[in-house]
């Protein structure tokens, strides 16, 4: 099924405009998020990905445009209005300690207790055994909860990042960039591990610079370049080389592959 099939937009940004002082972030940015399905945000460094995405997340609000959630028009006044809402954001860092138990790092911030008043503590049993439970139903094999989340891979550590912003009832799912420090393989355990937020009808924003890992798994994909929009493409309307030259600029691909064959020396 394809993008444009799916239901009404969970979240729908309608040409959205960002300023810092002079400088312009966003102009004119609309894309839409809809369940079940990974929207694909790219651009490279200063394109306004990271504006897009505050503004989503509710740590910036927007100067120009609209904001509509279900359909509704809002405007998010902090992460903790934009959680509230189902919009959850997993950033590069993952907001981890890794010196505690994945278990620990899994309701970090949220920790559940059992008791009464000054007898109230940390349950423990709930925590670890809920952990396993939501690891292995995004189909995440962790050895040993107990461990330390810190000897985790860094796909290991993003998976379990995702679970935990599932768990607690995301529908809107925001990662940043969370394959750009990963070789091959794990940047492959956290697409497959996007594929499974996607299949359990989350709405996925994927936040990218390399094509390469956006387009196995994307549906729509939004290209930025200077704070502008590109376009907003369904996946049936792109090929994996289109997408790469609109990203990267086919022009400007076109003028450096004429210089650098100018350069090549004559044998």
């Amino acid at each position: 099924m394809s993008a444009t099939e799916q239901g009404a937009p969970v979240v729908e940004a309608r040409d959205i405009g960002k300023n810092y002082g002079s400088v312009i972030a966003l102009r004119g940015v609309s894309a839409s998020v809809r369940a079940g399905t990974v929207t694909c945000v790219l651009g490279d460094n200063g394109a306004g990905k990271s504006t897009l995405i505050k503004i989503l997340s509710g740590v910036h609000q927007h100067d120009a445009g609209d904001l509509h959630i279900d359909g509704q028009p809002v405007r998010l006044t902090s992460p903790r209005d934009a959680l509230d809402r189902g919009i959850a954001t997993v950033y590069q860092d993952l907001a981890l300690v890794p010196l505690m138990a994945v278990w620990r790092n899994f309701f970090l911030g949220a920790e559940p207790t059992r008791g009464w008043g000054p007898f109230r503590r940390f349950d423990v049993d709930f925590a670890r055994r809920t952990t396993r439970a939501e690891l292995a139903a995004m189909g995440i094999d962790i050895r040993d909860p107990d461990q330390p989340i810190g000897q985790l891979s860094g796909g290991e550590r993003q998976s379990v990042a995702i679970a935990r912003a599932v768990y607690f009832g995301a529908r809107v799912l925001i990662l940043d960039e969370p394959t750009s420090a990963l070789g091959v393989k794990q940047a492959g355990v956290v697409l497959r591990y996007i594929a499974q937020a996607r299949d359990r009808g989350l709405a996925v924003v994927f936040i990218t610079h390399n094509p390469h890992h956006a387009y196995p798994i994307g549906d729509r994909f939004l290209i930025l370049k200077r704070g502008r929009s590109l376009g907003d493409f369904d996946k049936s309307e792109l090929t994996s080389d289109e997408l790469t030259r609109l990203m990267a600029g086919g022009a400007e691909l076109d003028q450096l592959s004429q210089e650098l064959g100018v350069m090549r020396p004559v044998k």
